[in-house]
């Protein structure tokens, strides 16, 4: 049986949050090179992914910070959020287990 699809509801949620985390952390190397107006596609890829998330995370985050400083928070938010859907799925026994050797 092939354990990915098994599993599917950990899977796919967790590389959806890790794609975005990633790509936040893209955008921030990136934006260190590149000005905020920018218009490569490749930077407004990297936008258009996480301009939503950031949106949220600027609601709840100080207005006195820097973007910069935004995306480092919402980097930690997408942390500990998939660590948090793993504690959850384990507390209710449907966490996928490590195997036990090859």
């Amino acid at each position: 049986m092939n354990d990915f699809w098994s599993y599917w509801y950990f899977h796919i949620p967790n590389f959806i949050l890790a794609a975005v985390m990633y790509t936040l952390i893209g955008r921030l190397v990136l934006g260190l090179f590149v000005p905020e107006s920018w218009d490569n596609y490749i930077w407004r890829f990297f936008k258009s992914v996480t301009d939503p998330f950031l949106r949220a995370v600027r609601s709840i985050t100080p207005s006195i910070l820097t973007q910069p400083v935004v995306i480092v928070f919402s980097v930690l938010w997408l942390m500990a959020l998939r660590v948090f859907y793993l504690v959850f799925l384990i507390n209710f026994g449907i966490a996928p287990m490590a195997s036990q050797g090859g």
